[in-house]
């Protein structure tokens, strides 16, 4: 796969991580979860229950694209999770990282909340997902780098899935 860096968004309890580890395994790109990146003030704020403003996420987001610059510079992949909520976020990590894609983890409330219930040794509590769909701004078709694919079916169809758009969207930008 052409890209650097495939960036998994979406809210918490998408399965970002885990799609994120069979994902990279299936193209043979690093892994990383964003949420390792977040400030130490940013993980105890999130674990009692409080959500993040826009300016505790600017220096995540800045250590993000960081870490995708630093992939290109080494002409790596990667698959790195970061819930890129909003635009201007997404914006920001595509900042000088011309060969980002997003793939969105998409699913309705119920789903992701029963999916959250079930997960262990995870710092965000399930009090914040209203916060999370609240903040969501769902992309539109001006961000054509954005690859939605559906959380409802098992982790090995939404892997297939990811690829198969993923190599579509590879194969349309490849000039004649």
């Amino acid at each position: 796969m052409a890209e650097h860096c495939i960036i998994l968004m979406g809210v918490s309890g998408t399965g970002k991580t885990t799609v994120g580890l069979a994902l990279s395994q299936a193209i043979g790109a690093k892994f990383i979860d964003g949420d390792d990146l977040h400030p130490r003030q940013n993980i105890v704020k999130m674990a009692s229950g409080q959500p993040l403003e826009d300016s505790d996420r600017l220096p995540w987001l800045d250590r993000i694209g960081d870490v995708i610059f630093s992939l290109g510079q080494k002409n790596e992949s990667g698959i790195l999770v970061c819930s890129a909520l909003k635009k201007r976020y997404r914006d920001q990590l595509r900042q000088g990282n011309p060969a980002l894609r997003f793939v969105w983890l998409t699913g309705d409330y119920d789903c992701i909340l029963q999916r959250m219930q079930q997960r262990k040794g995870h710092f965000m509590p399930e009090a914040l997902l209203r916060s999370q769909f609240a903040a969501l701004e769902a992309p539109d078709e001006s961000e054509s780098d954005i690859l939605a694919v559906d959380i409802a079916p098992d982790v090995a169809h939404i892997v297939d899935h990811a690829l198969a758009l993923l190599n579509h969207h590879s194969l349309q930008r490849i000039p004649a």
